[in-house]
């Protein structure tokens, strides 16, 4: 079953396709080719690993099982390099440990093998109107974070925090409503070159939650787990 054509309003995307099922892959670079999008198709860990560090594609559509190095080693490097490219994972039926890993290292969405291309149609739609939304301003609720200038607001007033709180803060913004677990965390603001505990990420985390509990924002602690922007209440 092939895709249609674009839809009145949908874009084109740059597609890359990481899967060494031949037949699957084969499938899936006909279906895309034919709904409009440019698609290129990687077999290996590596491969794919090379092609999202030099190239600029609008989604990554990746399979767990790749020879060489797993996809889920794959995606851990691309959000350590602050990639925030869309990235569709595909698993095993009975993968659902690697789902809730592949989400928890900053996965959008996931299909389970075996799929029918329709549903992994609609799910590329979703990623690609995910994609003409974005923006350098993240917001919840009465904070505001401008990604580029890295200033944060609540209220319209500016919120000093330092360069740790601003790298939490903007996980946080861009999963709210999911936990992220402290190893995450660790893994994403060490950029300096030094070591960063858990510990350290719970003093952090107390002083970010204070400067924005005037604004209404919550940070929700799952104990044990990590943390959880709260999703604003609906008025």
């Amino acid at each position: 079953m092939a895709f249609g054509g674009l839809g009145e309003g949908e874009r084109r995307m740059r597609i890359l396709v990481a899967e060494d099922d031949a037949t699957l892959a084969d499938g899936l670079l006909h279906s895309l080719r034919h709904a409009g999008h440019a698609v290129d198709c990687v077999t290996t860990g590596p491969e794919a690993d090379s092609a999202v560090a030099s190239s600029a594609f609008d989604l990554l559509i990746l399979d767990l099982g790749l020879p060489k190095m797993g996809g889920l080693e794959v995606l851990r490097r691309l959000r350590a390099r602050q990639s925030s490219m869309p990235v569709l994972i595909l698993t095993a039926q009975d993968g659902i440990d690697d789902r809730v890993r592949g989400l928890d290292l900053g996965a959008d969405d996931y299909l389970a093998k075996p799929f029918v291309l329709a549903e992994l149609e609609a799910r590329v739609r979703a990623l690609a109107r995910r994609g003409q939304s974005s923006s350098p301003m993240l917001c919840h609720g009465t904070l505001s974070y401008d990604t580029v200038g890295k200033v944060a607001r609540i209220h319209g007033e500016v919120i000093e925090l330092s360069a740790r709180e601003l790298a939490l803060l903007k996980i946080l913004l861009q999963r709210p409503g999911r936990m992220v677990s402290k190893e995450h965390l660790v893994d994403h603001v060490c950029e300096w070159g030094e070591e960063v505990s858990t510990n350290a990420i719970e003093v952090y985390i107390h002083r970010l939650r204070k400067k924005l509990e005037r604004g209404g924002v919550k940070i929700v602690t799952i104990r044990g787990l990590g943390y959880c922007l709260e999703r604003p209440q609906a008025h």
